[in-house]
């Protein structure tokens, strides 16, 4: 097959679904992954597609390739974010095992947690900070810490969290699309997220209303796999996949 004739088929399945994987494309045409790589990387170029993390999405979607730093994310939406922290933290009881990731609205959460007897388990240092300041029972992962974020991941986070089950798991997430479910920018972020979310009875994804409709690199998991607690909705399509708490 011609690269263009590739190229022709990558496009109108981009047109189609909004989003491929590398491994779909292959399916499709016959190519192997290498040569969809390129091909991708060239019609990236030609503003023709967003090339992510393990595939590409339409154009048409808000694609953000990077990450502000923690302190600009908790200057961000701030009454929206703590009226999502407390609705989330009232819903930890006193028996759950719970995982908190390193996301800044999952953060406000330390603050507002009242369940004295609850364990929890983190990746973020600050998180962890707070929780332990307020006499909380907490065990911090391991893993090699990202600046940014100040988020332990890598090998040896994934290593951590195979060795609990929890009852429940609050996670942030940079976008939040239809067809590409719940995403952030870093793979390694990405990995522990959905590590996490395999290891939870119960998984809700905090997301503010300005991250619907956004697509970052690399994916977490499909809408299917959470519920999200959200200050406003601004897409009732979101309902026909999940549950979705507005507070």
């Amino acid at each position: 097959m011609l690269a263009e004739q590739r190229m022709e088929i990558i496009l109108a399945e981009l047109e189609q679904r909004r989003a491929v994987s590398v491994g779909q494309l292959c399916g499709t045409t016959g190519a192997s992954e290498a040569t969809i790589r390129r091909d991708l990387t060239l019609l990236a170029r030609q503003g023709k597609l967003h090339k992510v993390h393990g595939g590409a999405v339409h154009i048409g979607e808000q694609f953000r390739g990077g990450e502000p730093d923690m302190e600009t994310k908790q200057r961000l939406n701030r009454e929206e974010k703590g009226r999502i922290a407390r609705y989330a933290a009232g819903l930890i009881t006193d028996e759950d095992v719970v995982y908190l990731d390193a996301g800044s609205t999952v953060m406000l959460m330390a603050d507002c947690v009242q369940a004295q007897r609850a364990l929890f388990v983190t990746n973020s240092i600050a998180c962890a900070a707070r929780l332990t300041g307020r006499g909380l029972r907490v065990y911090l992962l391991g893993g090699m810490l990202k600046p940014g974020t100040v988020a332990l991941v890598g090998t040896e986070a994934l290593l951590s969290l195979g060795r609990y089950h929890f009852t429940k798991a609050f996670l942030g997430a940079n976008g939040v699309a239809v067809s590409q479910g719940f995403t952030t920018p870093d793979p390694e972020e990405a990995a522990v997220k959905a590590m996490a979310a395999r290891r939870a009875r119960e998984v809700y994804v905090l997301a503010d209303a300005s991250k619907f409709g956004t697509v970052t690199a690399a994916v977490m998991f499909p809408l299917e796999d959470a519920s999200i607690v959200t200050d406003r909705l601004p897409d009732r399509r979101y309902r026909d996949y999940t549950s979705v708490e507005e507070v």
